[in-house]
């Protein structure tokens, strides 16, 4: 076997791609196949339906079958929504890492949206500045996205060090002060009316529907993350705060330094996600991110992070968002009830955390075995 094969074979994320790919085989073999509509660029250049004539002489739409997974139209819809919560994910496992937990992602999603949400409409069509600058209401909202969830990070971090409180306890409350804030700010109401240049710069495709703002944004992010946990001082940090933090203290790591730094990311990356669907759905609501956490969470454990800290990377976050999403997704085509998505999705986080458990449990014993 070559050294570029046994590297690979020893990554930690190989198995994670054995799973993505069974997944899709079995979505695959069992989502059966549909008719759908031929569509071709019309003389303005929009897509427009293809029509043929029948045996009767009667002119119908051009059908074509598909599988009901594999095929272009569901892999970019799939490549989409996993981008938002894999985003996400890349954040919640540097706090996993860490040896925290951010149960306020969603509220922070949703708070982040909102506040942008806010300034985009007072830069958009009807709104008080909409004579102004089109790329300044775009920077600004911007800005006011990622500069709130960027603040409830630091808030976040910051509390948990003071006050020297249980992580979960803190961001367990942030979140629901902070979806408190978000539905004050909008009275309960939707906001929308954004630039059409920002939706119009998010919303960019190419081939089949393919959303490359989304998925580019992703990649950037996981390569960030990737490069930031393993090649910088400050992730080398957060491995060893994770791994035993009473022996990190003693060797001079600034504990809550990168505590508050790490949180701070957790808030970043949910800023980054907001901004992008602002751009996508062109709304938000104070509603916006319920059961996110749940989700991002899940990603982030699916994909290698240890609940016990000092364990996860950034590529298996993403990984493990997609799990995640084909999980969701295969729920969808095989017509099997929403309601259960829930409920699988829960069961597949106690699996990874149990499996987790006995590879921990089985690492020790053979290091103690051979010390003997």
């Amino acid at each position: 076997m070559s050294l570029p094969l046994r590297s690979a074979l020893r990554l930690q994320e190989s198995g994670l791609l054995l799973v993505i790919l069974a997944l899709a085989a079995l979505l695959t073999w069992f989502s059966g196949r549909v008719s759908v509509p031929v569509f071709a660029p019309g003389p303005d250049g929009t897509p427009q339906r293809v029509f043929t004539t029948d045996a009767a002489g009667e002119r119908v739409p051009l059908m074509i079958e598909k599988n009901k997974f594999l095929n272009v139209q569901n892999l970019a819809q799939l490549a989409k929504d996993t981008s938002f919560i894999a985003i996400m994910a890349v954040g919640m496992s540097i706090v996993i890492i860490a040896g925290g937990i951010d149960l306020s992602v969603g509220a922070i999603y949703a708070l982040a949206s909102v506040i942008g949400a806010l300034v985009f409409h007072h830069y958009g069509p009807g709104g008080a500045a909409s004579g102004g600058p089109v790329w300044l209401g775009i920077g600004l909202g911007a800005m006011a996205a990622l500069g709130t969830a960027a603040l409830c990070g630091l808030v976040n971090g910051g509390l948990i060090v003071a006050l020297r409180v249980h992580p979960f306890i803190i961001t367990l409350g942030a979140m629901a002060i902070i979806r408190g804030i978000a539905f004050v700010a909008t009275k309960g109401q939707s906001i929308g009316g954004f630039p059409p240049a920002f939706r119009g710069l998010v919303r960019y495709e190419a081939g089949n529907s393919l959303s490359i703002v989304p998925l580019t944004v992703m990649l950037l992010v996981t390569l960030g993350g990737s490069v930031f946990l393993k090649r910088l001082v400050f992730g080398r940090h957060i491995y060893a705060i994770g791994g035993n933090e009473l022996a990190a203290r003693f060797s001079g790591i600034p504990i809550w330094r990168v505590k508050v730094g790490v949180y701070l990311l957790s808030g970043f990356t949910a800023g980054i996600a907001a901004l992008l669907s602002l751009g996508y759905y062109g709304a938000a609501t104070s509603g916006d991110g319920q059961g996110y956490e749940l989700n991002v969470i899940a990603a982030a454990v699916v994909g290698g992070a240890s609940l016990t800290g000092g364990k996860g990377s950034a590529l298996g976050a993403v990984l493990g968002a997609l799990v995640i999403q084909m999980i969701s997704s295969g729920i969808v085509i095989l017509g099997i009830d929403q309601n259960y998505s829930q409920i699988i999705i829960g069961s597949v986080v106690i699996v990874a955390v149990v499996l987790d458990n006995l590879n921990t449990r089985l690492t020790n014993r053979r290091a103690l075995e051979n010390l003997r």
